[in-house]
């Protein structure tokens, strides 16, 4: 009797191309990266037993792909460029190909098994994709205000102040954008609203913890702290004792949950409390305020497991 072995798919993606290797069968394919070559794509894969699709996020190039294999039921695992580089180092791999970093792809499946998750909701990626251009918007403002401020020609501090205001109306926009397309579908809504129970997070916040993780509610604590990037990291090695940092993570998650840590210290009365004790007992203020942050992710992800909003115990 034939024995099926599952096969980890590695997808290098392009702006045209798309590389597909099969591992452990060694086979290797390239489609079109459009509509009719990810059909043809998923033709290819057929009936074969997959364990996973391995790729790297690109941008723009791989939004499709990404949307059409979650559609079909594929397991999807995205993975961070910099570790699949990493492992292609580590594994001797000192060309680099399209279809080499398809095979990499497949074969750090295979050997790491990356998770697999479920791809976000179209809603969600939509609010995403106004998400990046704020951000955008946000730096451009503030070198904006360092041009204004460092100007002496008045002609230069009146373009830089129109500048400004255009930034500030389309910031606006976009706000408006996104609360638009949040109202749009009723159960981030709910998640929405459970969020913004939290004192300290504010809607922005919650629209930032919604884009940035997701999975929120769908983890345990640890999960959640170490995809934020709240996570203290041990650094030891046989007597040594090295100091625990933070590290990785979700940047703009986590920096967008520092505000609303300062905010809890002083109106959420369990973390407030918290963070009084850790003070009391000599650790620095910037490490209370990372604790405070770490509960704040945390209590998001208890409420919506729990589906319910927070309640002032002193109430």
């Amino acid at each position: 009797m034939e024995t099926i072995v599952a096969q980890n798919v590695g997808v290098d993606i392009s702006k045209s191309t798309l590389d597909v290797h099969l591992h452990p069968a060694g086979i290797a394919r390239q489609f079109a990266n459009d509509a009719n070559g990810i059909k043809a794509l998923l033709g290819w894969l057929g009936d074969r037993d997959i364990a996973r699709i391995v790729f790297e996020p690109t941008g723009p190039y791989h939004h499709r792909l990404e949307r059409r294999l979650g559609d079909a039921g594929l397991p999807l695992a995205k993975v961070n460029p910099l570790q699949a580089r990493r492992f292609a180092q580590a594994a001797g791999a000192h060309a680099k190909t399209d279809a080499i970093d398809a095979a990499m792809l497949a074969r750090m499946g295979a050997l790491l098994t990356p998770p697999v998750r479920q791809i976000t909701s179209e809603a969600i990626d939509d609010m995403r994709e106004l998400h990046i251009a704020r951000l955008a918007l946000i730096k451009d403002r503030t070198a904006a205000r360092n041009r204004e401020h460092a100007c002496r020609s008045p002609l230069l501090k009146r373009h830089a102040a129109q500048r400004l205001t255009r930034i500030d109306r389309q910031i606006a926009a976009i706000d408006a954008a996104l609360n638009a397309r949040l109202q749009t579908d009723p159960e981030l809504v709910s998640r929405f609203e459970i969020l913004i129970s939290i004192p300290g997070v504010g809607a922005l916040t919650a629209m930032i913890m919604l884009i940035e993780m997701p999975e929120l509610g769908q983890l345990e604590s640890k999960q959640v702290a170490s995809l934020a990037g709240l996570a203290p990291q041990a650094r030891d090695s046989r007597q040594y004792r090295g100091k625990r940092h933070i590290r990785g993570g979700r940047a703009v998650l986590s920096q967008a949950l520092y505000m609303p840590a300062l905010v809890a210290t002083r109106f959420n009365v369990d973390l407030k409390a918290k963070y009084q004790t850790m003070v009391t007992a000599g650790k620095p203020p910037k490490v209370a305020i990372t604790a405070i942050m770490r509960k704040l992710i945390v209590l998001a992800n208890t409420l919506l497991k729990a589906d319910r909003k927070w309640i002032n115990k002193a109430a």
